[in-house]
């Protein structure tokens, strides 16, 4: 009983570690836009379910904290239409009330009542905070930590794999790879692991000399930095270096918040690529992993945050390391999925106001409706998808079948 409560204590504390200032930010975003155009906001709340904790401040917001950390929102006054996109019938309603009940000077702080860029503001802040969270995270640790760089020197070739064909030697060192600088070997597998069966320019050093290949990488059994094994892509090379070849780079505060940056827009690129492979069937659709998966990633790293640690403060300072650099990651990944223009997200808020400014009213309420049904239904199916990927991924359906075998 202990070490399953141990066990359930390294994965779940990690993940509302990891999850709660992902949300809150996103949140705050929403907040901090709406209070800068002077919204009448009613409630802010972390968390859905029964409030365990919440309070009125005395601009009359009620900040409430739920029971289960896994969203958030923020209600403005008014907010009654679940696409939060009431049509005009609605609005002519809503007008009229609050005229009667609150005055004209009251009417301007409604949220639907906003000019079209405020509202635009507002609905794209939450993912520009998740963006910039991440770009803060990057940069400080490009301050502080600074970024190991060490060369991705080929240390071995399997034979007759796509490196071996492509031409690849022993003690080459790559330097680019598809027109990107590589500052370390890890660089060189982020390419490769998503690139299965597509030819990879490479460009290295071969004592001196500049070579430019081609590699076309494989499907394999790929092993994450946490032991976890993928079927991703892979061309047959084993990189190392000297440890007299390491150093690390320290940035200035401009260098930082670019490189972190360029660091952001990586992780968007690479989720991009992903997703387009997917969808044409040329990746899996098996990578994609919901609140189980986060939880057993935030677990995994924290465990090997402990097995690395001497005490109880390397302990954590390692673990905060681990899973700040993971927040992150996973902020910017809610900042992109919130921007997909799918109502019941931002990004399908941002796609009703695009048509209110070309057709110069809002979306028929019918429409709207239909609109956030489909949302709802795609976001559920894919929160269903990915927990069904975790569960596989965690073989709890090995674990019940053998209860009964």
């Amino acid at each position: 009983m202990t070490a399953f409560l141990i066990n359930m204590a390294y994965h779940v504390l990690p993940f509302l570690a990891v999850i709660g200032p992902v949300i809150t930010v996103h949140e705050f975003g929403h907040f901090l836009a709406a209070k800068a155009v002077d919204t009448k906001i009613d409630q802010f709340a972390i968390g859905f379910g029964k409030p365990w904790a919440r309070w009125v401040d005395k601009s009359g917001v009620e900040w409430r904290l739920g029971w289960a950390p896994f969203g958030g929102f923020v209600r403005f006054a008014g907010d009654d239409n679940a696409a939060s996109v009431p049509d005009t019938d609605d609005l002519d309603a809503m007008r009229a009330e609050v005229l009667a009940r609150e005055g004209p000077e009251q009417l301007r702080r409604y949220y639907h009542f906003k000019p079209l860029w405020q509202r635009a503001l507002i609905s794209s802040a939450g993912p520009v905070a998740n963006f910039l969270l991440a770009i803060t995270i990057f940069a400080v640790m490009l301050m502080t930590l600074g970024e190991p760089i060490a060369p991705a020197r080929v240390e071995a070739v399997t034979p007759d794999s796509p490196a071996a064909r492509a031409g690849l030697q022993v003690g080459d060192v790559v330097t680019e790879v598809n027109g990107r600088e590589v500052k370390t070997f890890q660089t060189v597998k982020q390419e490769i692991i998503l690139r299965t069966g597509v030819p990879m320019k490479f460009r290295v050093d071969r004592g001196g000399q500049v070579v430019n290949l081609t590699v076309v990488p494989f499907r394999g059994e790929v092993t994450d930095d946490v032991g976890h094994k993928h079927q991703m892509g892979k061309i047959g090379v084993t990189f190392g270096f000297k440890a007299s070849e390491q150093h690390t780079r320290r940035y200035g505060p401009i260098d930082a918040v670019v490189a972190g940056a360029g660091r952001t827009v990586d992780v968007v690129h690479t989720t991009v690529f992903y997703l387009g492979r997917m969808i044409t069937g040329q990746e899996k659709a098996d990578q994609i992993s919901g609140p189980l998966g986060m939880a057993q990633i935030s677990g995994d790293l924290a465990k090997e945050a402990a097995a690395g640690s001497v005490n109880v403060a390397s302990f954590f300072a390692n673990m905060g390391l681990t899973l700040v650099l993971l927040v992150a990651n996973i902020s910017v990944g809610i900042g992109f999925l919130n921007l997909m223009p799918i109502p019941v997200l931002d990004g399908g808020h941002l796609l009703f106001y695009a048509y209110e400014a070309i057709a110069r009213r809002p979306l028929a309420a019918k429409v709207q409706a239909a609109g956030y049904r489909v949302g709802l239904a795609l976001v559920l199916g894919l929160m269903l998808f990915a927990t069904w990927n975790d569960l596989q991924r965690l073989r709890v359906f090995n674990f019940l079948g053998g209860l009964h075998s």
